[in-house]
């Protein structure tokens, strides 16, 4: 589940995007600026008393961490099971999809697979979020909420599942093809896997977090695609969102900021066939692109080591 970026300035190859339009849509955007009301009832599907809550389902705090963590291996070790039981579940998910299925099944699904695991789906009752599971259709870039939308023949469709197990949280995703799905669309899908594995790939203790936006930039547009710069990847851990911001596009603000051995955090990028520009449905929470184009995204939660990084939801 990806996370608004609040840095206003990017720029990247005589490409300049204007802080006013930034500003205004940022604005439209930001969770971080809505009221929320927490409502445990959010969701008609209720969590047992024995599987542990994040602190934000009890009583709405996120308990963030004002700088990035680096984790010990003892940390490490406790978060692994979390992101293996994510990256378990969105296969047992993909391996199930099909044509005429609801976009609430799929919640039930991954709602009755972290229960069966005795874990928490972590987008349930985050920031006022309702459901398990966030599922982007076609033209929905990110934060899709299930409901009675079902899946024809042709879609492409992101299934983000985030869990929180024994006390961290493990965050992926991957954009499926529903049936037979046309070559410009199957290009879409590729490229943002593509730019995924190149954000990944740049990332080693001593690394500028710079680089992952370059490389994924850089990727997407040899793909001929565009990078959705309004959304960002984020620490993980104990946490579902938090420090560093992992920028998906060229952007001075990062600076010369760098990776350290030890650090957890997600790399998601989203691509559009189109027109990054973006809008959100009267939900609060739906986003789509405002020229209708499909978007695509995958994600990791990777862990930085003195050697590069290892993919803890593979």
């Amino acid at each position: 589940m990806c996370r608004l970026y609040q840095i206003l300035s990017l720029s990247h190859m005589g490409i300049q995007l204007q802080r006013s339009r930034m500003i205004t849509t940022l604005s439209s955007l930001s969770h971080s600026r809505r009221t929320f009301s927490y409502s445990k009832n959010v969701s008609h599907k209720p969590i047992p008393s024995w599987i542990p809550l994040p602190s934000y389902a009890i009583d709405g705090d996120l308990k963030v961490p004002t700088n990035p963590e680096i984790k010990t291996k003892e940390q490490i070790g406790q978060m692994k099971p979390a992101c293996q039981l994510a990256g378990s579940i969105l296969r047992y998910v993909g391996d199930n999809l099909r044509i005429g299925m609801s976009t609430e099944e799929i919640d039930t699904m991954v709602y009755l697979k972290c229960i069966e695991a005795g874990a928490y789906p972590s987008p349930l009752h985050y920031k006022g979020f309702p459901k398990s599971v966030c599922t982007s259709v076609n033209n929905v870039a990110c934060h899709g909420v299930p409901g009675t939308l079902t899946l024809n023949n042709g879609d492409i469709i992101n299934v983000d599942v985030t869990v929180f197990f024994k006390g961290y949280h493990g965050d992926t995703s991957q954009t499926f093809l529903v049936g037979d799905v046309d070559e410009r669309n199957k290009a879409l899908v590729e490229a943002a896997e593509l730019c995924r594995d190149a954000g990944i790939n740049a990332c080693h203790h001593g690394a500028l977090f710079s680089d992952i936006g370059d490389y994924i930039y850089s990727t997407a547009s040899e793909a001929g695609f565009e990078v959705i710069p309004y959304f960002c990847g984020h620490g993980i851990g104990e946490y579902f969102h938090g420090p560093p911001d992992i920028v998906h596009v060229p952007s001075d603000n990062v600076g010369q900021e760098r990776m350290l051995s030890g650090m957890t955090f997600t790399i998601e990028p989203i691509l559009c066939d189109g027109s990054p520009e973006i809008q959100v449905l009267d939900d609060g929470w739906t986003v789509v692109t405002k020229d209708g184009s499909n978007s695509a995204q995958f994600e990791h939660t990777i862990l930085v080591t003195e050697s590069g990084c290892e993919i803890l939801t593979a």
